[in-house]
């Protein structure tokens, strides 16, 4: 965006931008950007949290008043939740210490199959709280088809068949369950409406504190060596973000 805001200002418009890597403003140098201190991902710094957002736009939008630049500002007020010395966010759900050994194909469907039970209260109650919205459901399966899928790519690897027959290829197949049960797993773990949480703390429970989250990084750790294309092309990064790579073999 701010490349592309050069271009705009040739033709007559007026540009501003939030930057949530100050480096690249500097070095890029658009007409107008206010630099914030924000996770990736949350330009405006938190969800849920309005009267701090339309501070953060209306900062953005107050560069509009300088007629030429470049203009690099500073948001001064760091995101809600973000203070430390408020008290860390926490799952509601006490769910039993993840499991390390990935030999064990029913033992792991079945430790899957009782973390999603345990948060299944959770997460209808946070899909009520955004009045029956939710990001689950791209895979079209129920989260309890879910975990004998990953239980067999955790142990047999490639001669895991895909659970939708021909109709769609077993990397998509996972991609799609993937997602979805990750987000059943974080919408859940924010269902309390005063547990407010950053990316990385949800990120350091899912992947460091459930055992969908080792399983998920074992996965990884075959995509990246395997010979199947599609698994191969996922692995790098469409399988663990950025901030918990080091948790797998290859970072």
């Amino acid at each position: 965006m701010s490349g592309l805001a050069h271009y705009l200002e040739d033709e007559g418009i007026p540009t501003t931008v939030i930057a949530l890597i100050r480096k690249h403003a500097e070095e890029i140098k658009p007409p107008r950007a206010l630099a914030v201190p924000f996770e990736l991902g949350r330009p405006l710094g938190a969800p849920n949290e309005p009267g701090f957002q339309r501070r953060v736009l209306s900062s953005m939008l107050k560069l509009l008043e300088a007629e030429s630049g470049p203009v690099l500002e500073d948001f001064p007020d760091n995101a809600p939740g973000d203070d430390p010395n408020q008290e860390g966010w926490a799952c509601p759900v006490n769910l039993a210490v993840p499991m390390e050994d990935m030999s064990d194909e029913d033992l792991l469907t079945q430790t899957l199959l009782q973390e999603i039970s345990l948060l299944k209260p959770w997460y209808e109650e946070s899909k009520q709280n955004r009045g029956g919205r939710t990001n689950y459901g791209i895979s079209g399966k129920e989260p309890e088809e879910i975990p004998a899928f990953f239980a067999s790519l955790a142990v047999n690897r490639e001669d895991t068949p895909s659970p939708f027959g021909d109709e769609k290829p077993v990397h998509l197949a996972f991609k799609q369950m993937a997602d979805d049960i990750r987000y059943y797993y974080m919408e859940s773990a924010i269902a309390r409406p005063d547990g407010r949480v950053t990316d990385v703390e949800i990120g350091n429970w899912l992947w460091g504190e459930t055992t969908l989250g080792k399983v998920l990084v074992e996965i990884r750790n075959w995509a990246m060596e395997s010979e199947h294309p599609g698994f191969k092309a996922l692995a790098p990064t469409a399988m663990v973000p950025t901030h918990q790579r080091h948790r797998t073999i290859h970072g």
